[in-house]
């Protein structure tokens, strides 16, 4: 076992399935001489060369497309958006390219593609620098999202990514970079389509992802010590959402509370609370409750950045409220 960040976990999964497969390529704006701007690609461009670590210009929807093509025709990229926020210029290429061409081409054609990089609300980034793409992208078909929040599962689910046949949107949190970890020595993967149960518990199912399954961890100190006996599932998976496990979480504790820093409207607690509610609706004993982000692009300012997203000390609130209404 060895303590490591989680961008470097990101880098050793990436460089490990660039050592094991010669189609296996990163793309992006800075991924090579400057090494990505989180470092995930530092060193790589010295070890690969040019042709399997590519700096590309500012041209998302350009070289988006190029790697949709490529994997066409049996490389395996990895795009790097240098902020997710940017990729929404490649839209077309990720929604009508990427996600639709294997089922189009009646099969003819794989995808095997990775879309990483930063995202989430940073510190003081700005609206534009504090995207949340998941929401975007979840009603597309052929998808496949995924969010990591730990330099473990980070490691594990990007390998698993880069072998998948499809295209992958992979959710890097930007304020989860410098996490640190001990990791196995030995090779690993994780599933791509699999819930993770931080903490078991019987009183109230708490489903979150990416950063937000921090946040839950601190209201759980609190609520632990005052006798509160919460289960916590990470999502992972946001596209397909793991309804096994959570399906499996509800009829033990028959209580949902939807922590995500996603926007409200349209966010994936607004698709996993109808999904809830179609599939498990006589195991609740209480309204699906929803922690989200408030519905205005984030501002710059600290104090209001954070006023923004769901804070530790509003769901140790919603967990109290909930667990006492049914007592």
């Amino acid at each position: 076992m060895a303590e490591t960040l989680m961008f470097n976990a990101l880098r050793e999964a990436i460089d490990e399935e660039m050592a094991r497969d010669e189609t296996v390529l990163v793309l992006g704006e800075g991924v090579g001489h400057y090494g990505g701007s989180y470092k995930v690609t530092k060193d790589l461009y010295n070890k690969y060369g040019p042709w399997r670590v590519l700096d590309t210009p500012i041209a998302e929807n350009s070289f988006t497309g190029m790697a949709v093509g490529a994997a066409m025709t049996g490389l395996r990229p990895i795009i790097e958006g240098m902020n997710m926020g940017f990729l929404l210029l490649a839209f077309n290429q990720i929604a009508n390219n990427a996600g639709m061409l294997r089922y189009t081409s009646g099969g003819n054609f794989k995808i095997p593609l990775v879309i990483r990089g930063p995202g989430g609300v940073g510190r003081q980034l700005g609206a534009e620098h504090s995207q949340r793409l998941e929401a975007y992208f979840q009603a597309v078909p052929g998808l496949k999202i995924v969010a990591c929040s730990t330099p473990y599962n980070a490691k594990g689910l990007l390998k698993s990514a880069i072998r998948d046949e499809n295209p992958v949107l992979f959710f890097e949190h930007v304020l989860l970079y410098n996490l640190k970890e001990e990791l196995p020595a030995s090779e690993y993967w994780l599933l791509l389509d699999k819930a993770e149960i931080v903490r078991s518990g019987k009183d109230v199912t708490i489903l979150t992802y990416s950063r937000m399954r921090h946040h839950c961890l601190q209201a759980l100190k609190q609520l632990e010590q005052e006798g509160y006996d919460p289960e916590l599932i990470d999502l992972i998976s946001l596209k397909p959402l793991d309804m096994k496990t959570i399906g499996d979480s509800i009829r033990k504790t028959h209580r949902v509370i939807i922590v995500e820093e996603c926007m409200k409207t349209g966010g994936i607690a607004a698709e996993l609370t109808a999904l809830i509610n179609e599939q498990l609706f006589d195991e609740l004993d209480a309204p699906v409750l929803r922690l989200s982000s408030q519905d205005i692009p984030t501002p710059y300012n600290g104090t209001l950045e954070s006023l923004t997203i769901v804070q530790p000390a509003q769901i140790v609130e919603a967990v109290q409220k909930m667990v006492a209404l049914l007592v």
